[in-house]
């Protein structure tokens, strides 16, 4: 990895402007921020060479009917953890890995073919040894996600432009419709993007041979049917958030949807989804100190409507995020 940028204010605020909209124009970035637009291209490829920021396409597998996403919780022998979060981040089909300090050592999301390999989940992680104990948790629907996460750095009048109006978690708009269809032009279009979310549509065209005018049609498309997303992969320490976890709730069902919106309306909340199993809404939060966790669980978990019961445990270490390893973890395995 080459060494590390020293991230200033000016490149949080262009990557909380990314992370509004993956592929807004340098020059809409650059009104927002308050530089020139030859200032914001050097410092976002300066920040992009470094590995502390990435833009990718991600196409949402429910809604495509690709995949059926699936949270594992593990819990590990003593002194294995880390291991055992290594070796699920390698395997292709984990998108998103992490290690646990609480009630659980690591855990990951699975995206597998359908429902039914859940069972053969179950026998078959990696570094089996290791693990103590697994839950499995099915997505059933996601009320927001990292797409939809808002840092806070620019102002609301910012954050309406770039996004380009009153902003409802996508997700709200999409979840309960039959799931696209997606053909070998949308999949090939879907893969470019997925490396560089900030490709022209130009060279998607020479990619997949076809026309620009056609490769523009089927993004758009894409994005409007809610196939195609796109995601700024940056951590959240880079917008003076220390603490991260994730919040494992238990509630009444006739109150999920209630809950669910409820806790997904709060600012630190970047993905929360409603799971099959004991613990049916399942979140990851973001805060800025420490100090902040006790008044979290008590005013805000506390208020939730038909809570049963509360989880918290804290991300010591995440490897891997939407596909993509983070950048403390891509450092280590270049050196292993």
């Amino acid at each position: 990895m080459p060494d590390e940028v020293k991230v200033s204010d000016l490149d949080r605020r262009i990557v909380a402007a990314l992370q509004l909209n993956g592929r807004a124009s340098w020059g809409a970035i650059a009104r927002h921020v308050g530089t020139s637009e030859s200032t914001v291209l050097r410092r976002a490829g300066q920040l992009t060479e470094s590995g502390q920021l990435r833009v990718i396409g991600v196409v949402d597998v429910l809604r495509c009917g690709l995949g059926v996403p699936v949270l594992a919780r593990l819990r590990c022998r003593p002194g294995t953890a880390a291991a055992v979060a290594e070796a699920l981040a390698a395997r292709p089909e984990v998108r998103y890995a992490t290690v646990l300090a609480g009630s659980a050592d690591c855990s990951a999301e699975f995206v597998l073919p359908t429902y039914r390999d859940v069972a053969r989940l179950q026998g078959d992680f990696p570094a089996a040894d290791n693990v103590r104990d697994a839950e499995t948790f099915a997505v059933m629907r996601t009320f927001t996600s990292n797409h939809d996460w808002n840092s806070g750095e620019l102002s609301a009048e910012a954050a309406a432009d770039l996004r380009g109006g009153e902003v409802r978690p996508f997700e709200e708009q999409h979840w309960e419709r039959p799931p696209e269809q997606l053909d070998e032009l949308d999949l090939a279009i879907s893969a470019a993007l997925g490396e560089d979310g900030r490709l022209s549509f130009k060279e998607v065209s020479r990619q997949v041979g076809t026309s620009e005018s056609t490769v523009a049609r089927r993004v758009d498309s894409l994005v409007r049917r809610g196939c195609l997303r796109f995601r700024t992969l940056a951590e959240p320490a880079m917008f003076g958030y220390a603490l991260e976890f994730m919040l494992w709730l238990s509630v009444v069902p006739a109150e999920l949807d209630r809950a669910g919106q409820q806790l997904a309306a709060h600012p630190g909340t970047k993905y929360l989804s409603a799971t099959t199993g004991r613990f049916n809404l399942v979140g990851q939060i973001v805060l800025r100190h420490y100090g902040e966790l006790y008044r979290h669980t008590t005013d805000v978990v506390g208020a939730l409507p038909g809570l049963r019961e509360a989880d918290v445990t804290l991300q010591v270490s995440t490897l891997k995020r939407a596909w993509s390893p983070t950048p403390a973890a891509a450092a280590t395995w270049e050196e292993a």
